[in-house]
């Protein structure tokens, strides 16, 4: 089955499968390194939070973007995230 892509504005975004919603949260972290393991239930986040691959559109740079519904997570997630 293809995965279909979400673009906005500044992203063409890839779902990731293990989201359980398609959500573009508010706020946002986009990871310049595509292939770094981001295991969001590690980090015991309070709100709903979304993984995609992402493009973004001003460089054409690959990576990842992380959405959050909360601006605490948001926070947490930088301060907790280190690519391997």
């Amino acid at each position: 089955m293809a995965t279909q892509t979400i673009q906005t504005d500044q992203y063409k975004l890839y779902p990731s499968p293990r989201n359980a919603c398609r959500d573009v949260f508010g706020h946002q972290v986009f990871v310049p390194h595509p292939y770094a393991i981001i295991d969001l239930e590690v980090m015991e986040l309070a709100g709903k939070t979304t993984l995609f691959g992402a493009c973004r559109l001003s460089d054409m740079k690959m990576g990842q973007l992380v959405s959050f519904e909360l601006t605490a997570d948001l926070a947490k997630f930088e301060r907790l995230f280190t690519p391997d």
